[in-house]
């Protein structure tokens, strides 16, 4: 018999090595032989509750008001590290039911889409209307005519030349210092939400729902609510989960998955010709419209006529066009490259850390799901590149592809579940 000193429990004490040895627990209580270690890993995530997921940090349940400028919001999420907040509305009643309290979640995207598209009517097209005049008396001229250079991209799909040529280093730095900006409220974006107001689970709902939501259904956070209360009880991320599965390492359930190499599990999902990227002299806004564009929360910056990644930009990383124009000043054009450059020097100098400062981290296919695990959580990224021997981009593989491979859905799991919450329509998001 093993002493308690060999045992893979030993020494596991975090929360989220105590939720895993409760799967190793259900797991070892299966047992039915006609089920495969999927649908045993099913029936054991679906015996938990949501209830039981580790708080997320007080500093990453952040809630913003709905009367808090566009600045004010900015500022929040940038000095919390979250890359999205729900909005309270700030006149619901004191005893509003969560879903009249809250009018949604901003994101910073929805926010710099929004300022952008402002700009669609001076063009005819159907563009937000300002309430007050026109974009130009709001922002000044030449931040005026550097925007109305922006194409919607549920429209044209691009940026426009002329924008990315308008589009200097000081363009958001004069964009930000504008009344335009400071005053315009959060609740004023409100159609740049994805949901009315949002998608949220309740604490009996279980562990396979969150997963499902988080992977397949593509959610990257998910609230938790206690429907006799109007706030919001935890929030979970495909993060939060990702660094659950490393704590769960040693751990029998784990293992007999995690072993197992990125090819055996048909990852990279993402093939070399199907990668979404931008080469080092596009302009910055062309990356992220691509992500907005393509659903994805970032892209490779690839050097002119290669296939070799020289650095990553991501969602969360336009948060430095808001926080920090000032550092754009100098160029001529913010392209991917000089974005790189500038924002990894403001970061050193103000001796913050950020995936930014990291070398770009790779994986290759013979690698197991388990060391990219570990790679992602190490690093607190959303995606890792897949390369060859050569360090040529084969593929990308994020937090969702990993979640994805854990479980599969049930038929007709879900039933009505998504009644009730439905995603705005089209015409009304940004």
């Amino acid at each position: 018999m093993a002493m308690m000193g060999d045992s893979p429990r030993s020494g596991m004490s975090s929360p989220e090595a105590k939720l895993g040895m409760q799967v190793e627990d259900l797991w070892d209580m299966i047992l039915e032989p006609q089920l495969s270690p999927t649908e045993k890993l099913n029936a054991c995530f679906e015996s938990i509750p949501v209830s039981a997921f580790p708080p997320a940090p007080s500093s990453q349940v952040v809630e913003i008001n709905s009367d808090a400028s566009l600045a004010e919001a900015v500022q929040l999420m940038s000095e919390n590290k979250v890359l999205s907040a729900p909005v309270v509305d700030v006149d619901a009643p004191k005893d509003a039911s969560w879903i009249d309290r809250y009018i949604g979640v901003v994101e910073f995207v929805g926010i710099v889409v929004w300022i952008l598209h402002q700009s669609e009517k001076e063009d005819g097209s159907d563009g937000l209307e300002l309430p007050n005049g026109d974009l130009e008396a709001k922002i000044g001229p030449a931040v005026a005519a550097a925007v109305s250079g922006v194409s919607s991209p549920r429209k044209r799909g691009n940026i426009s030349p002329r924008s990315a040529a308008i589009i200097s280093g000081k363009f958001f730095e004069a964009l930000t210092s504008s009344d335009f900006y400071k005053n315009t409220k959060v609740r004023d974006i409100s159609g740049s939400f994805r949901w009315a107001p949002f998608l949220a689970l309740q604490k009996s709902n279980s562990f396979l729902t969150m997963l499902l939501l988080l992977s397949k259904y593509r959610m990257k956070s998910i609230p938790v609510v206690d429907p006799g209360e109007g706030k919001i009880d935890n929030i979970i991320t495909q993060s939060a989960v990702i660094h659950m599965l490393e704590e769960c390492s040693g751990l029998h359930w784990f293992e007999r998955w995690g072993t197992k190499k990125l090819s055996d599990l048909g990852l990279p999902l993402m093939k070399p010709n199907h990668i979404f990227k931008v080469y080092e002299d596009e302009t910055v806004l062309q990356a992220f419209e691509l992500m907005r564009q393509k659903g994805v929360g970032g892209v490779p910056v690839v050097e002119r006529g290669g296939r070799k990644a020289v650095g990553n930009i991501s969602i969360r990383d336009i948060q430095f066009l808001l926080i920090a124009p000032e550092i754009y000043k100098n160029y001529r054009s913010i392209t991917a490259k000089n974005f790189l450059t500038a924002v990894r020097s403001y970061l050193k100098e103000h001796k913050e850390s950020s995936p930014l400062l990291n070398c770009m981290v790779t994986c290759k296919r013979e690698d197991t799901i388990k060391e990219v695990i570990a790679m992602l959580d190490s690093n607190k990224i959303h995606r890792i590149y897949v390369v060859d021997d050569d360090g040529n981009l084969e593929g990308v593989i994020t937090l969702r592809d990993i979640i994805s491979k854990l479980v599969h859905e049930p038929r007709g799991y879900f039933g009505d579940f998504f009644d009730g919450v439905l995603p705005l329509p089209q015409s009304s998001r940004v």
